[in-house]
């Protein structure tokens, strides 16, 4: 079971701004930047910054994978 943030990249393109707008706002860190791709676990603070900036719902940003489907690559 896992976590994947392909909703974010969506509400992002949606949005029309990219991962890299979120580092140079100071939203989230490069690295975190790469966790988020990579689907690997952020902290619960980076995904409530993420919501306020993107005026949304952490269900917005992320989805549950249930059993064992692991996320490969969140874009």
């Amino acid at each position: 079971m896992g976590i994947t943030y392909k909703p974010l990249f969506h509400l992002l393109v949606d949005k029309g701004m990219k991962g890299t707008d979120l580092t140079r706002e100071g939203i989230i860190s490069a690295p975190t930047l790469a966790k988020l791709n990579k689907g690997e676990p952020i902290d619960g603070k980076v995904i409530a910054r993420l919501c306020e900036r993107l005026a949304c719902k952490p269900g917005d940003i992320m989805d549950y994978i249930p059993g064992d489907a692991a996320p490969d690559g969140n874009k």
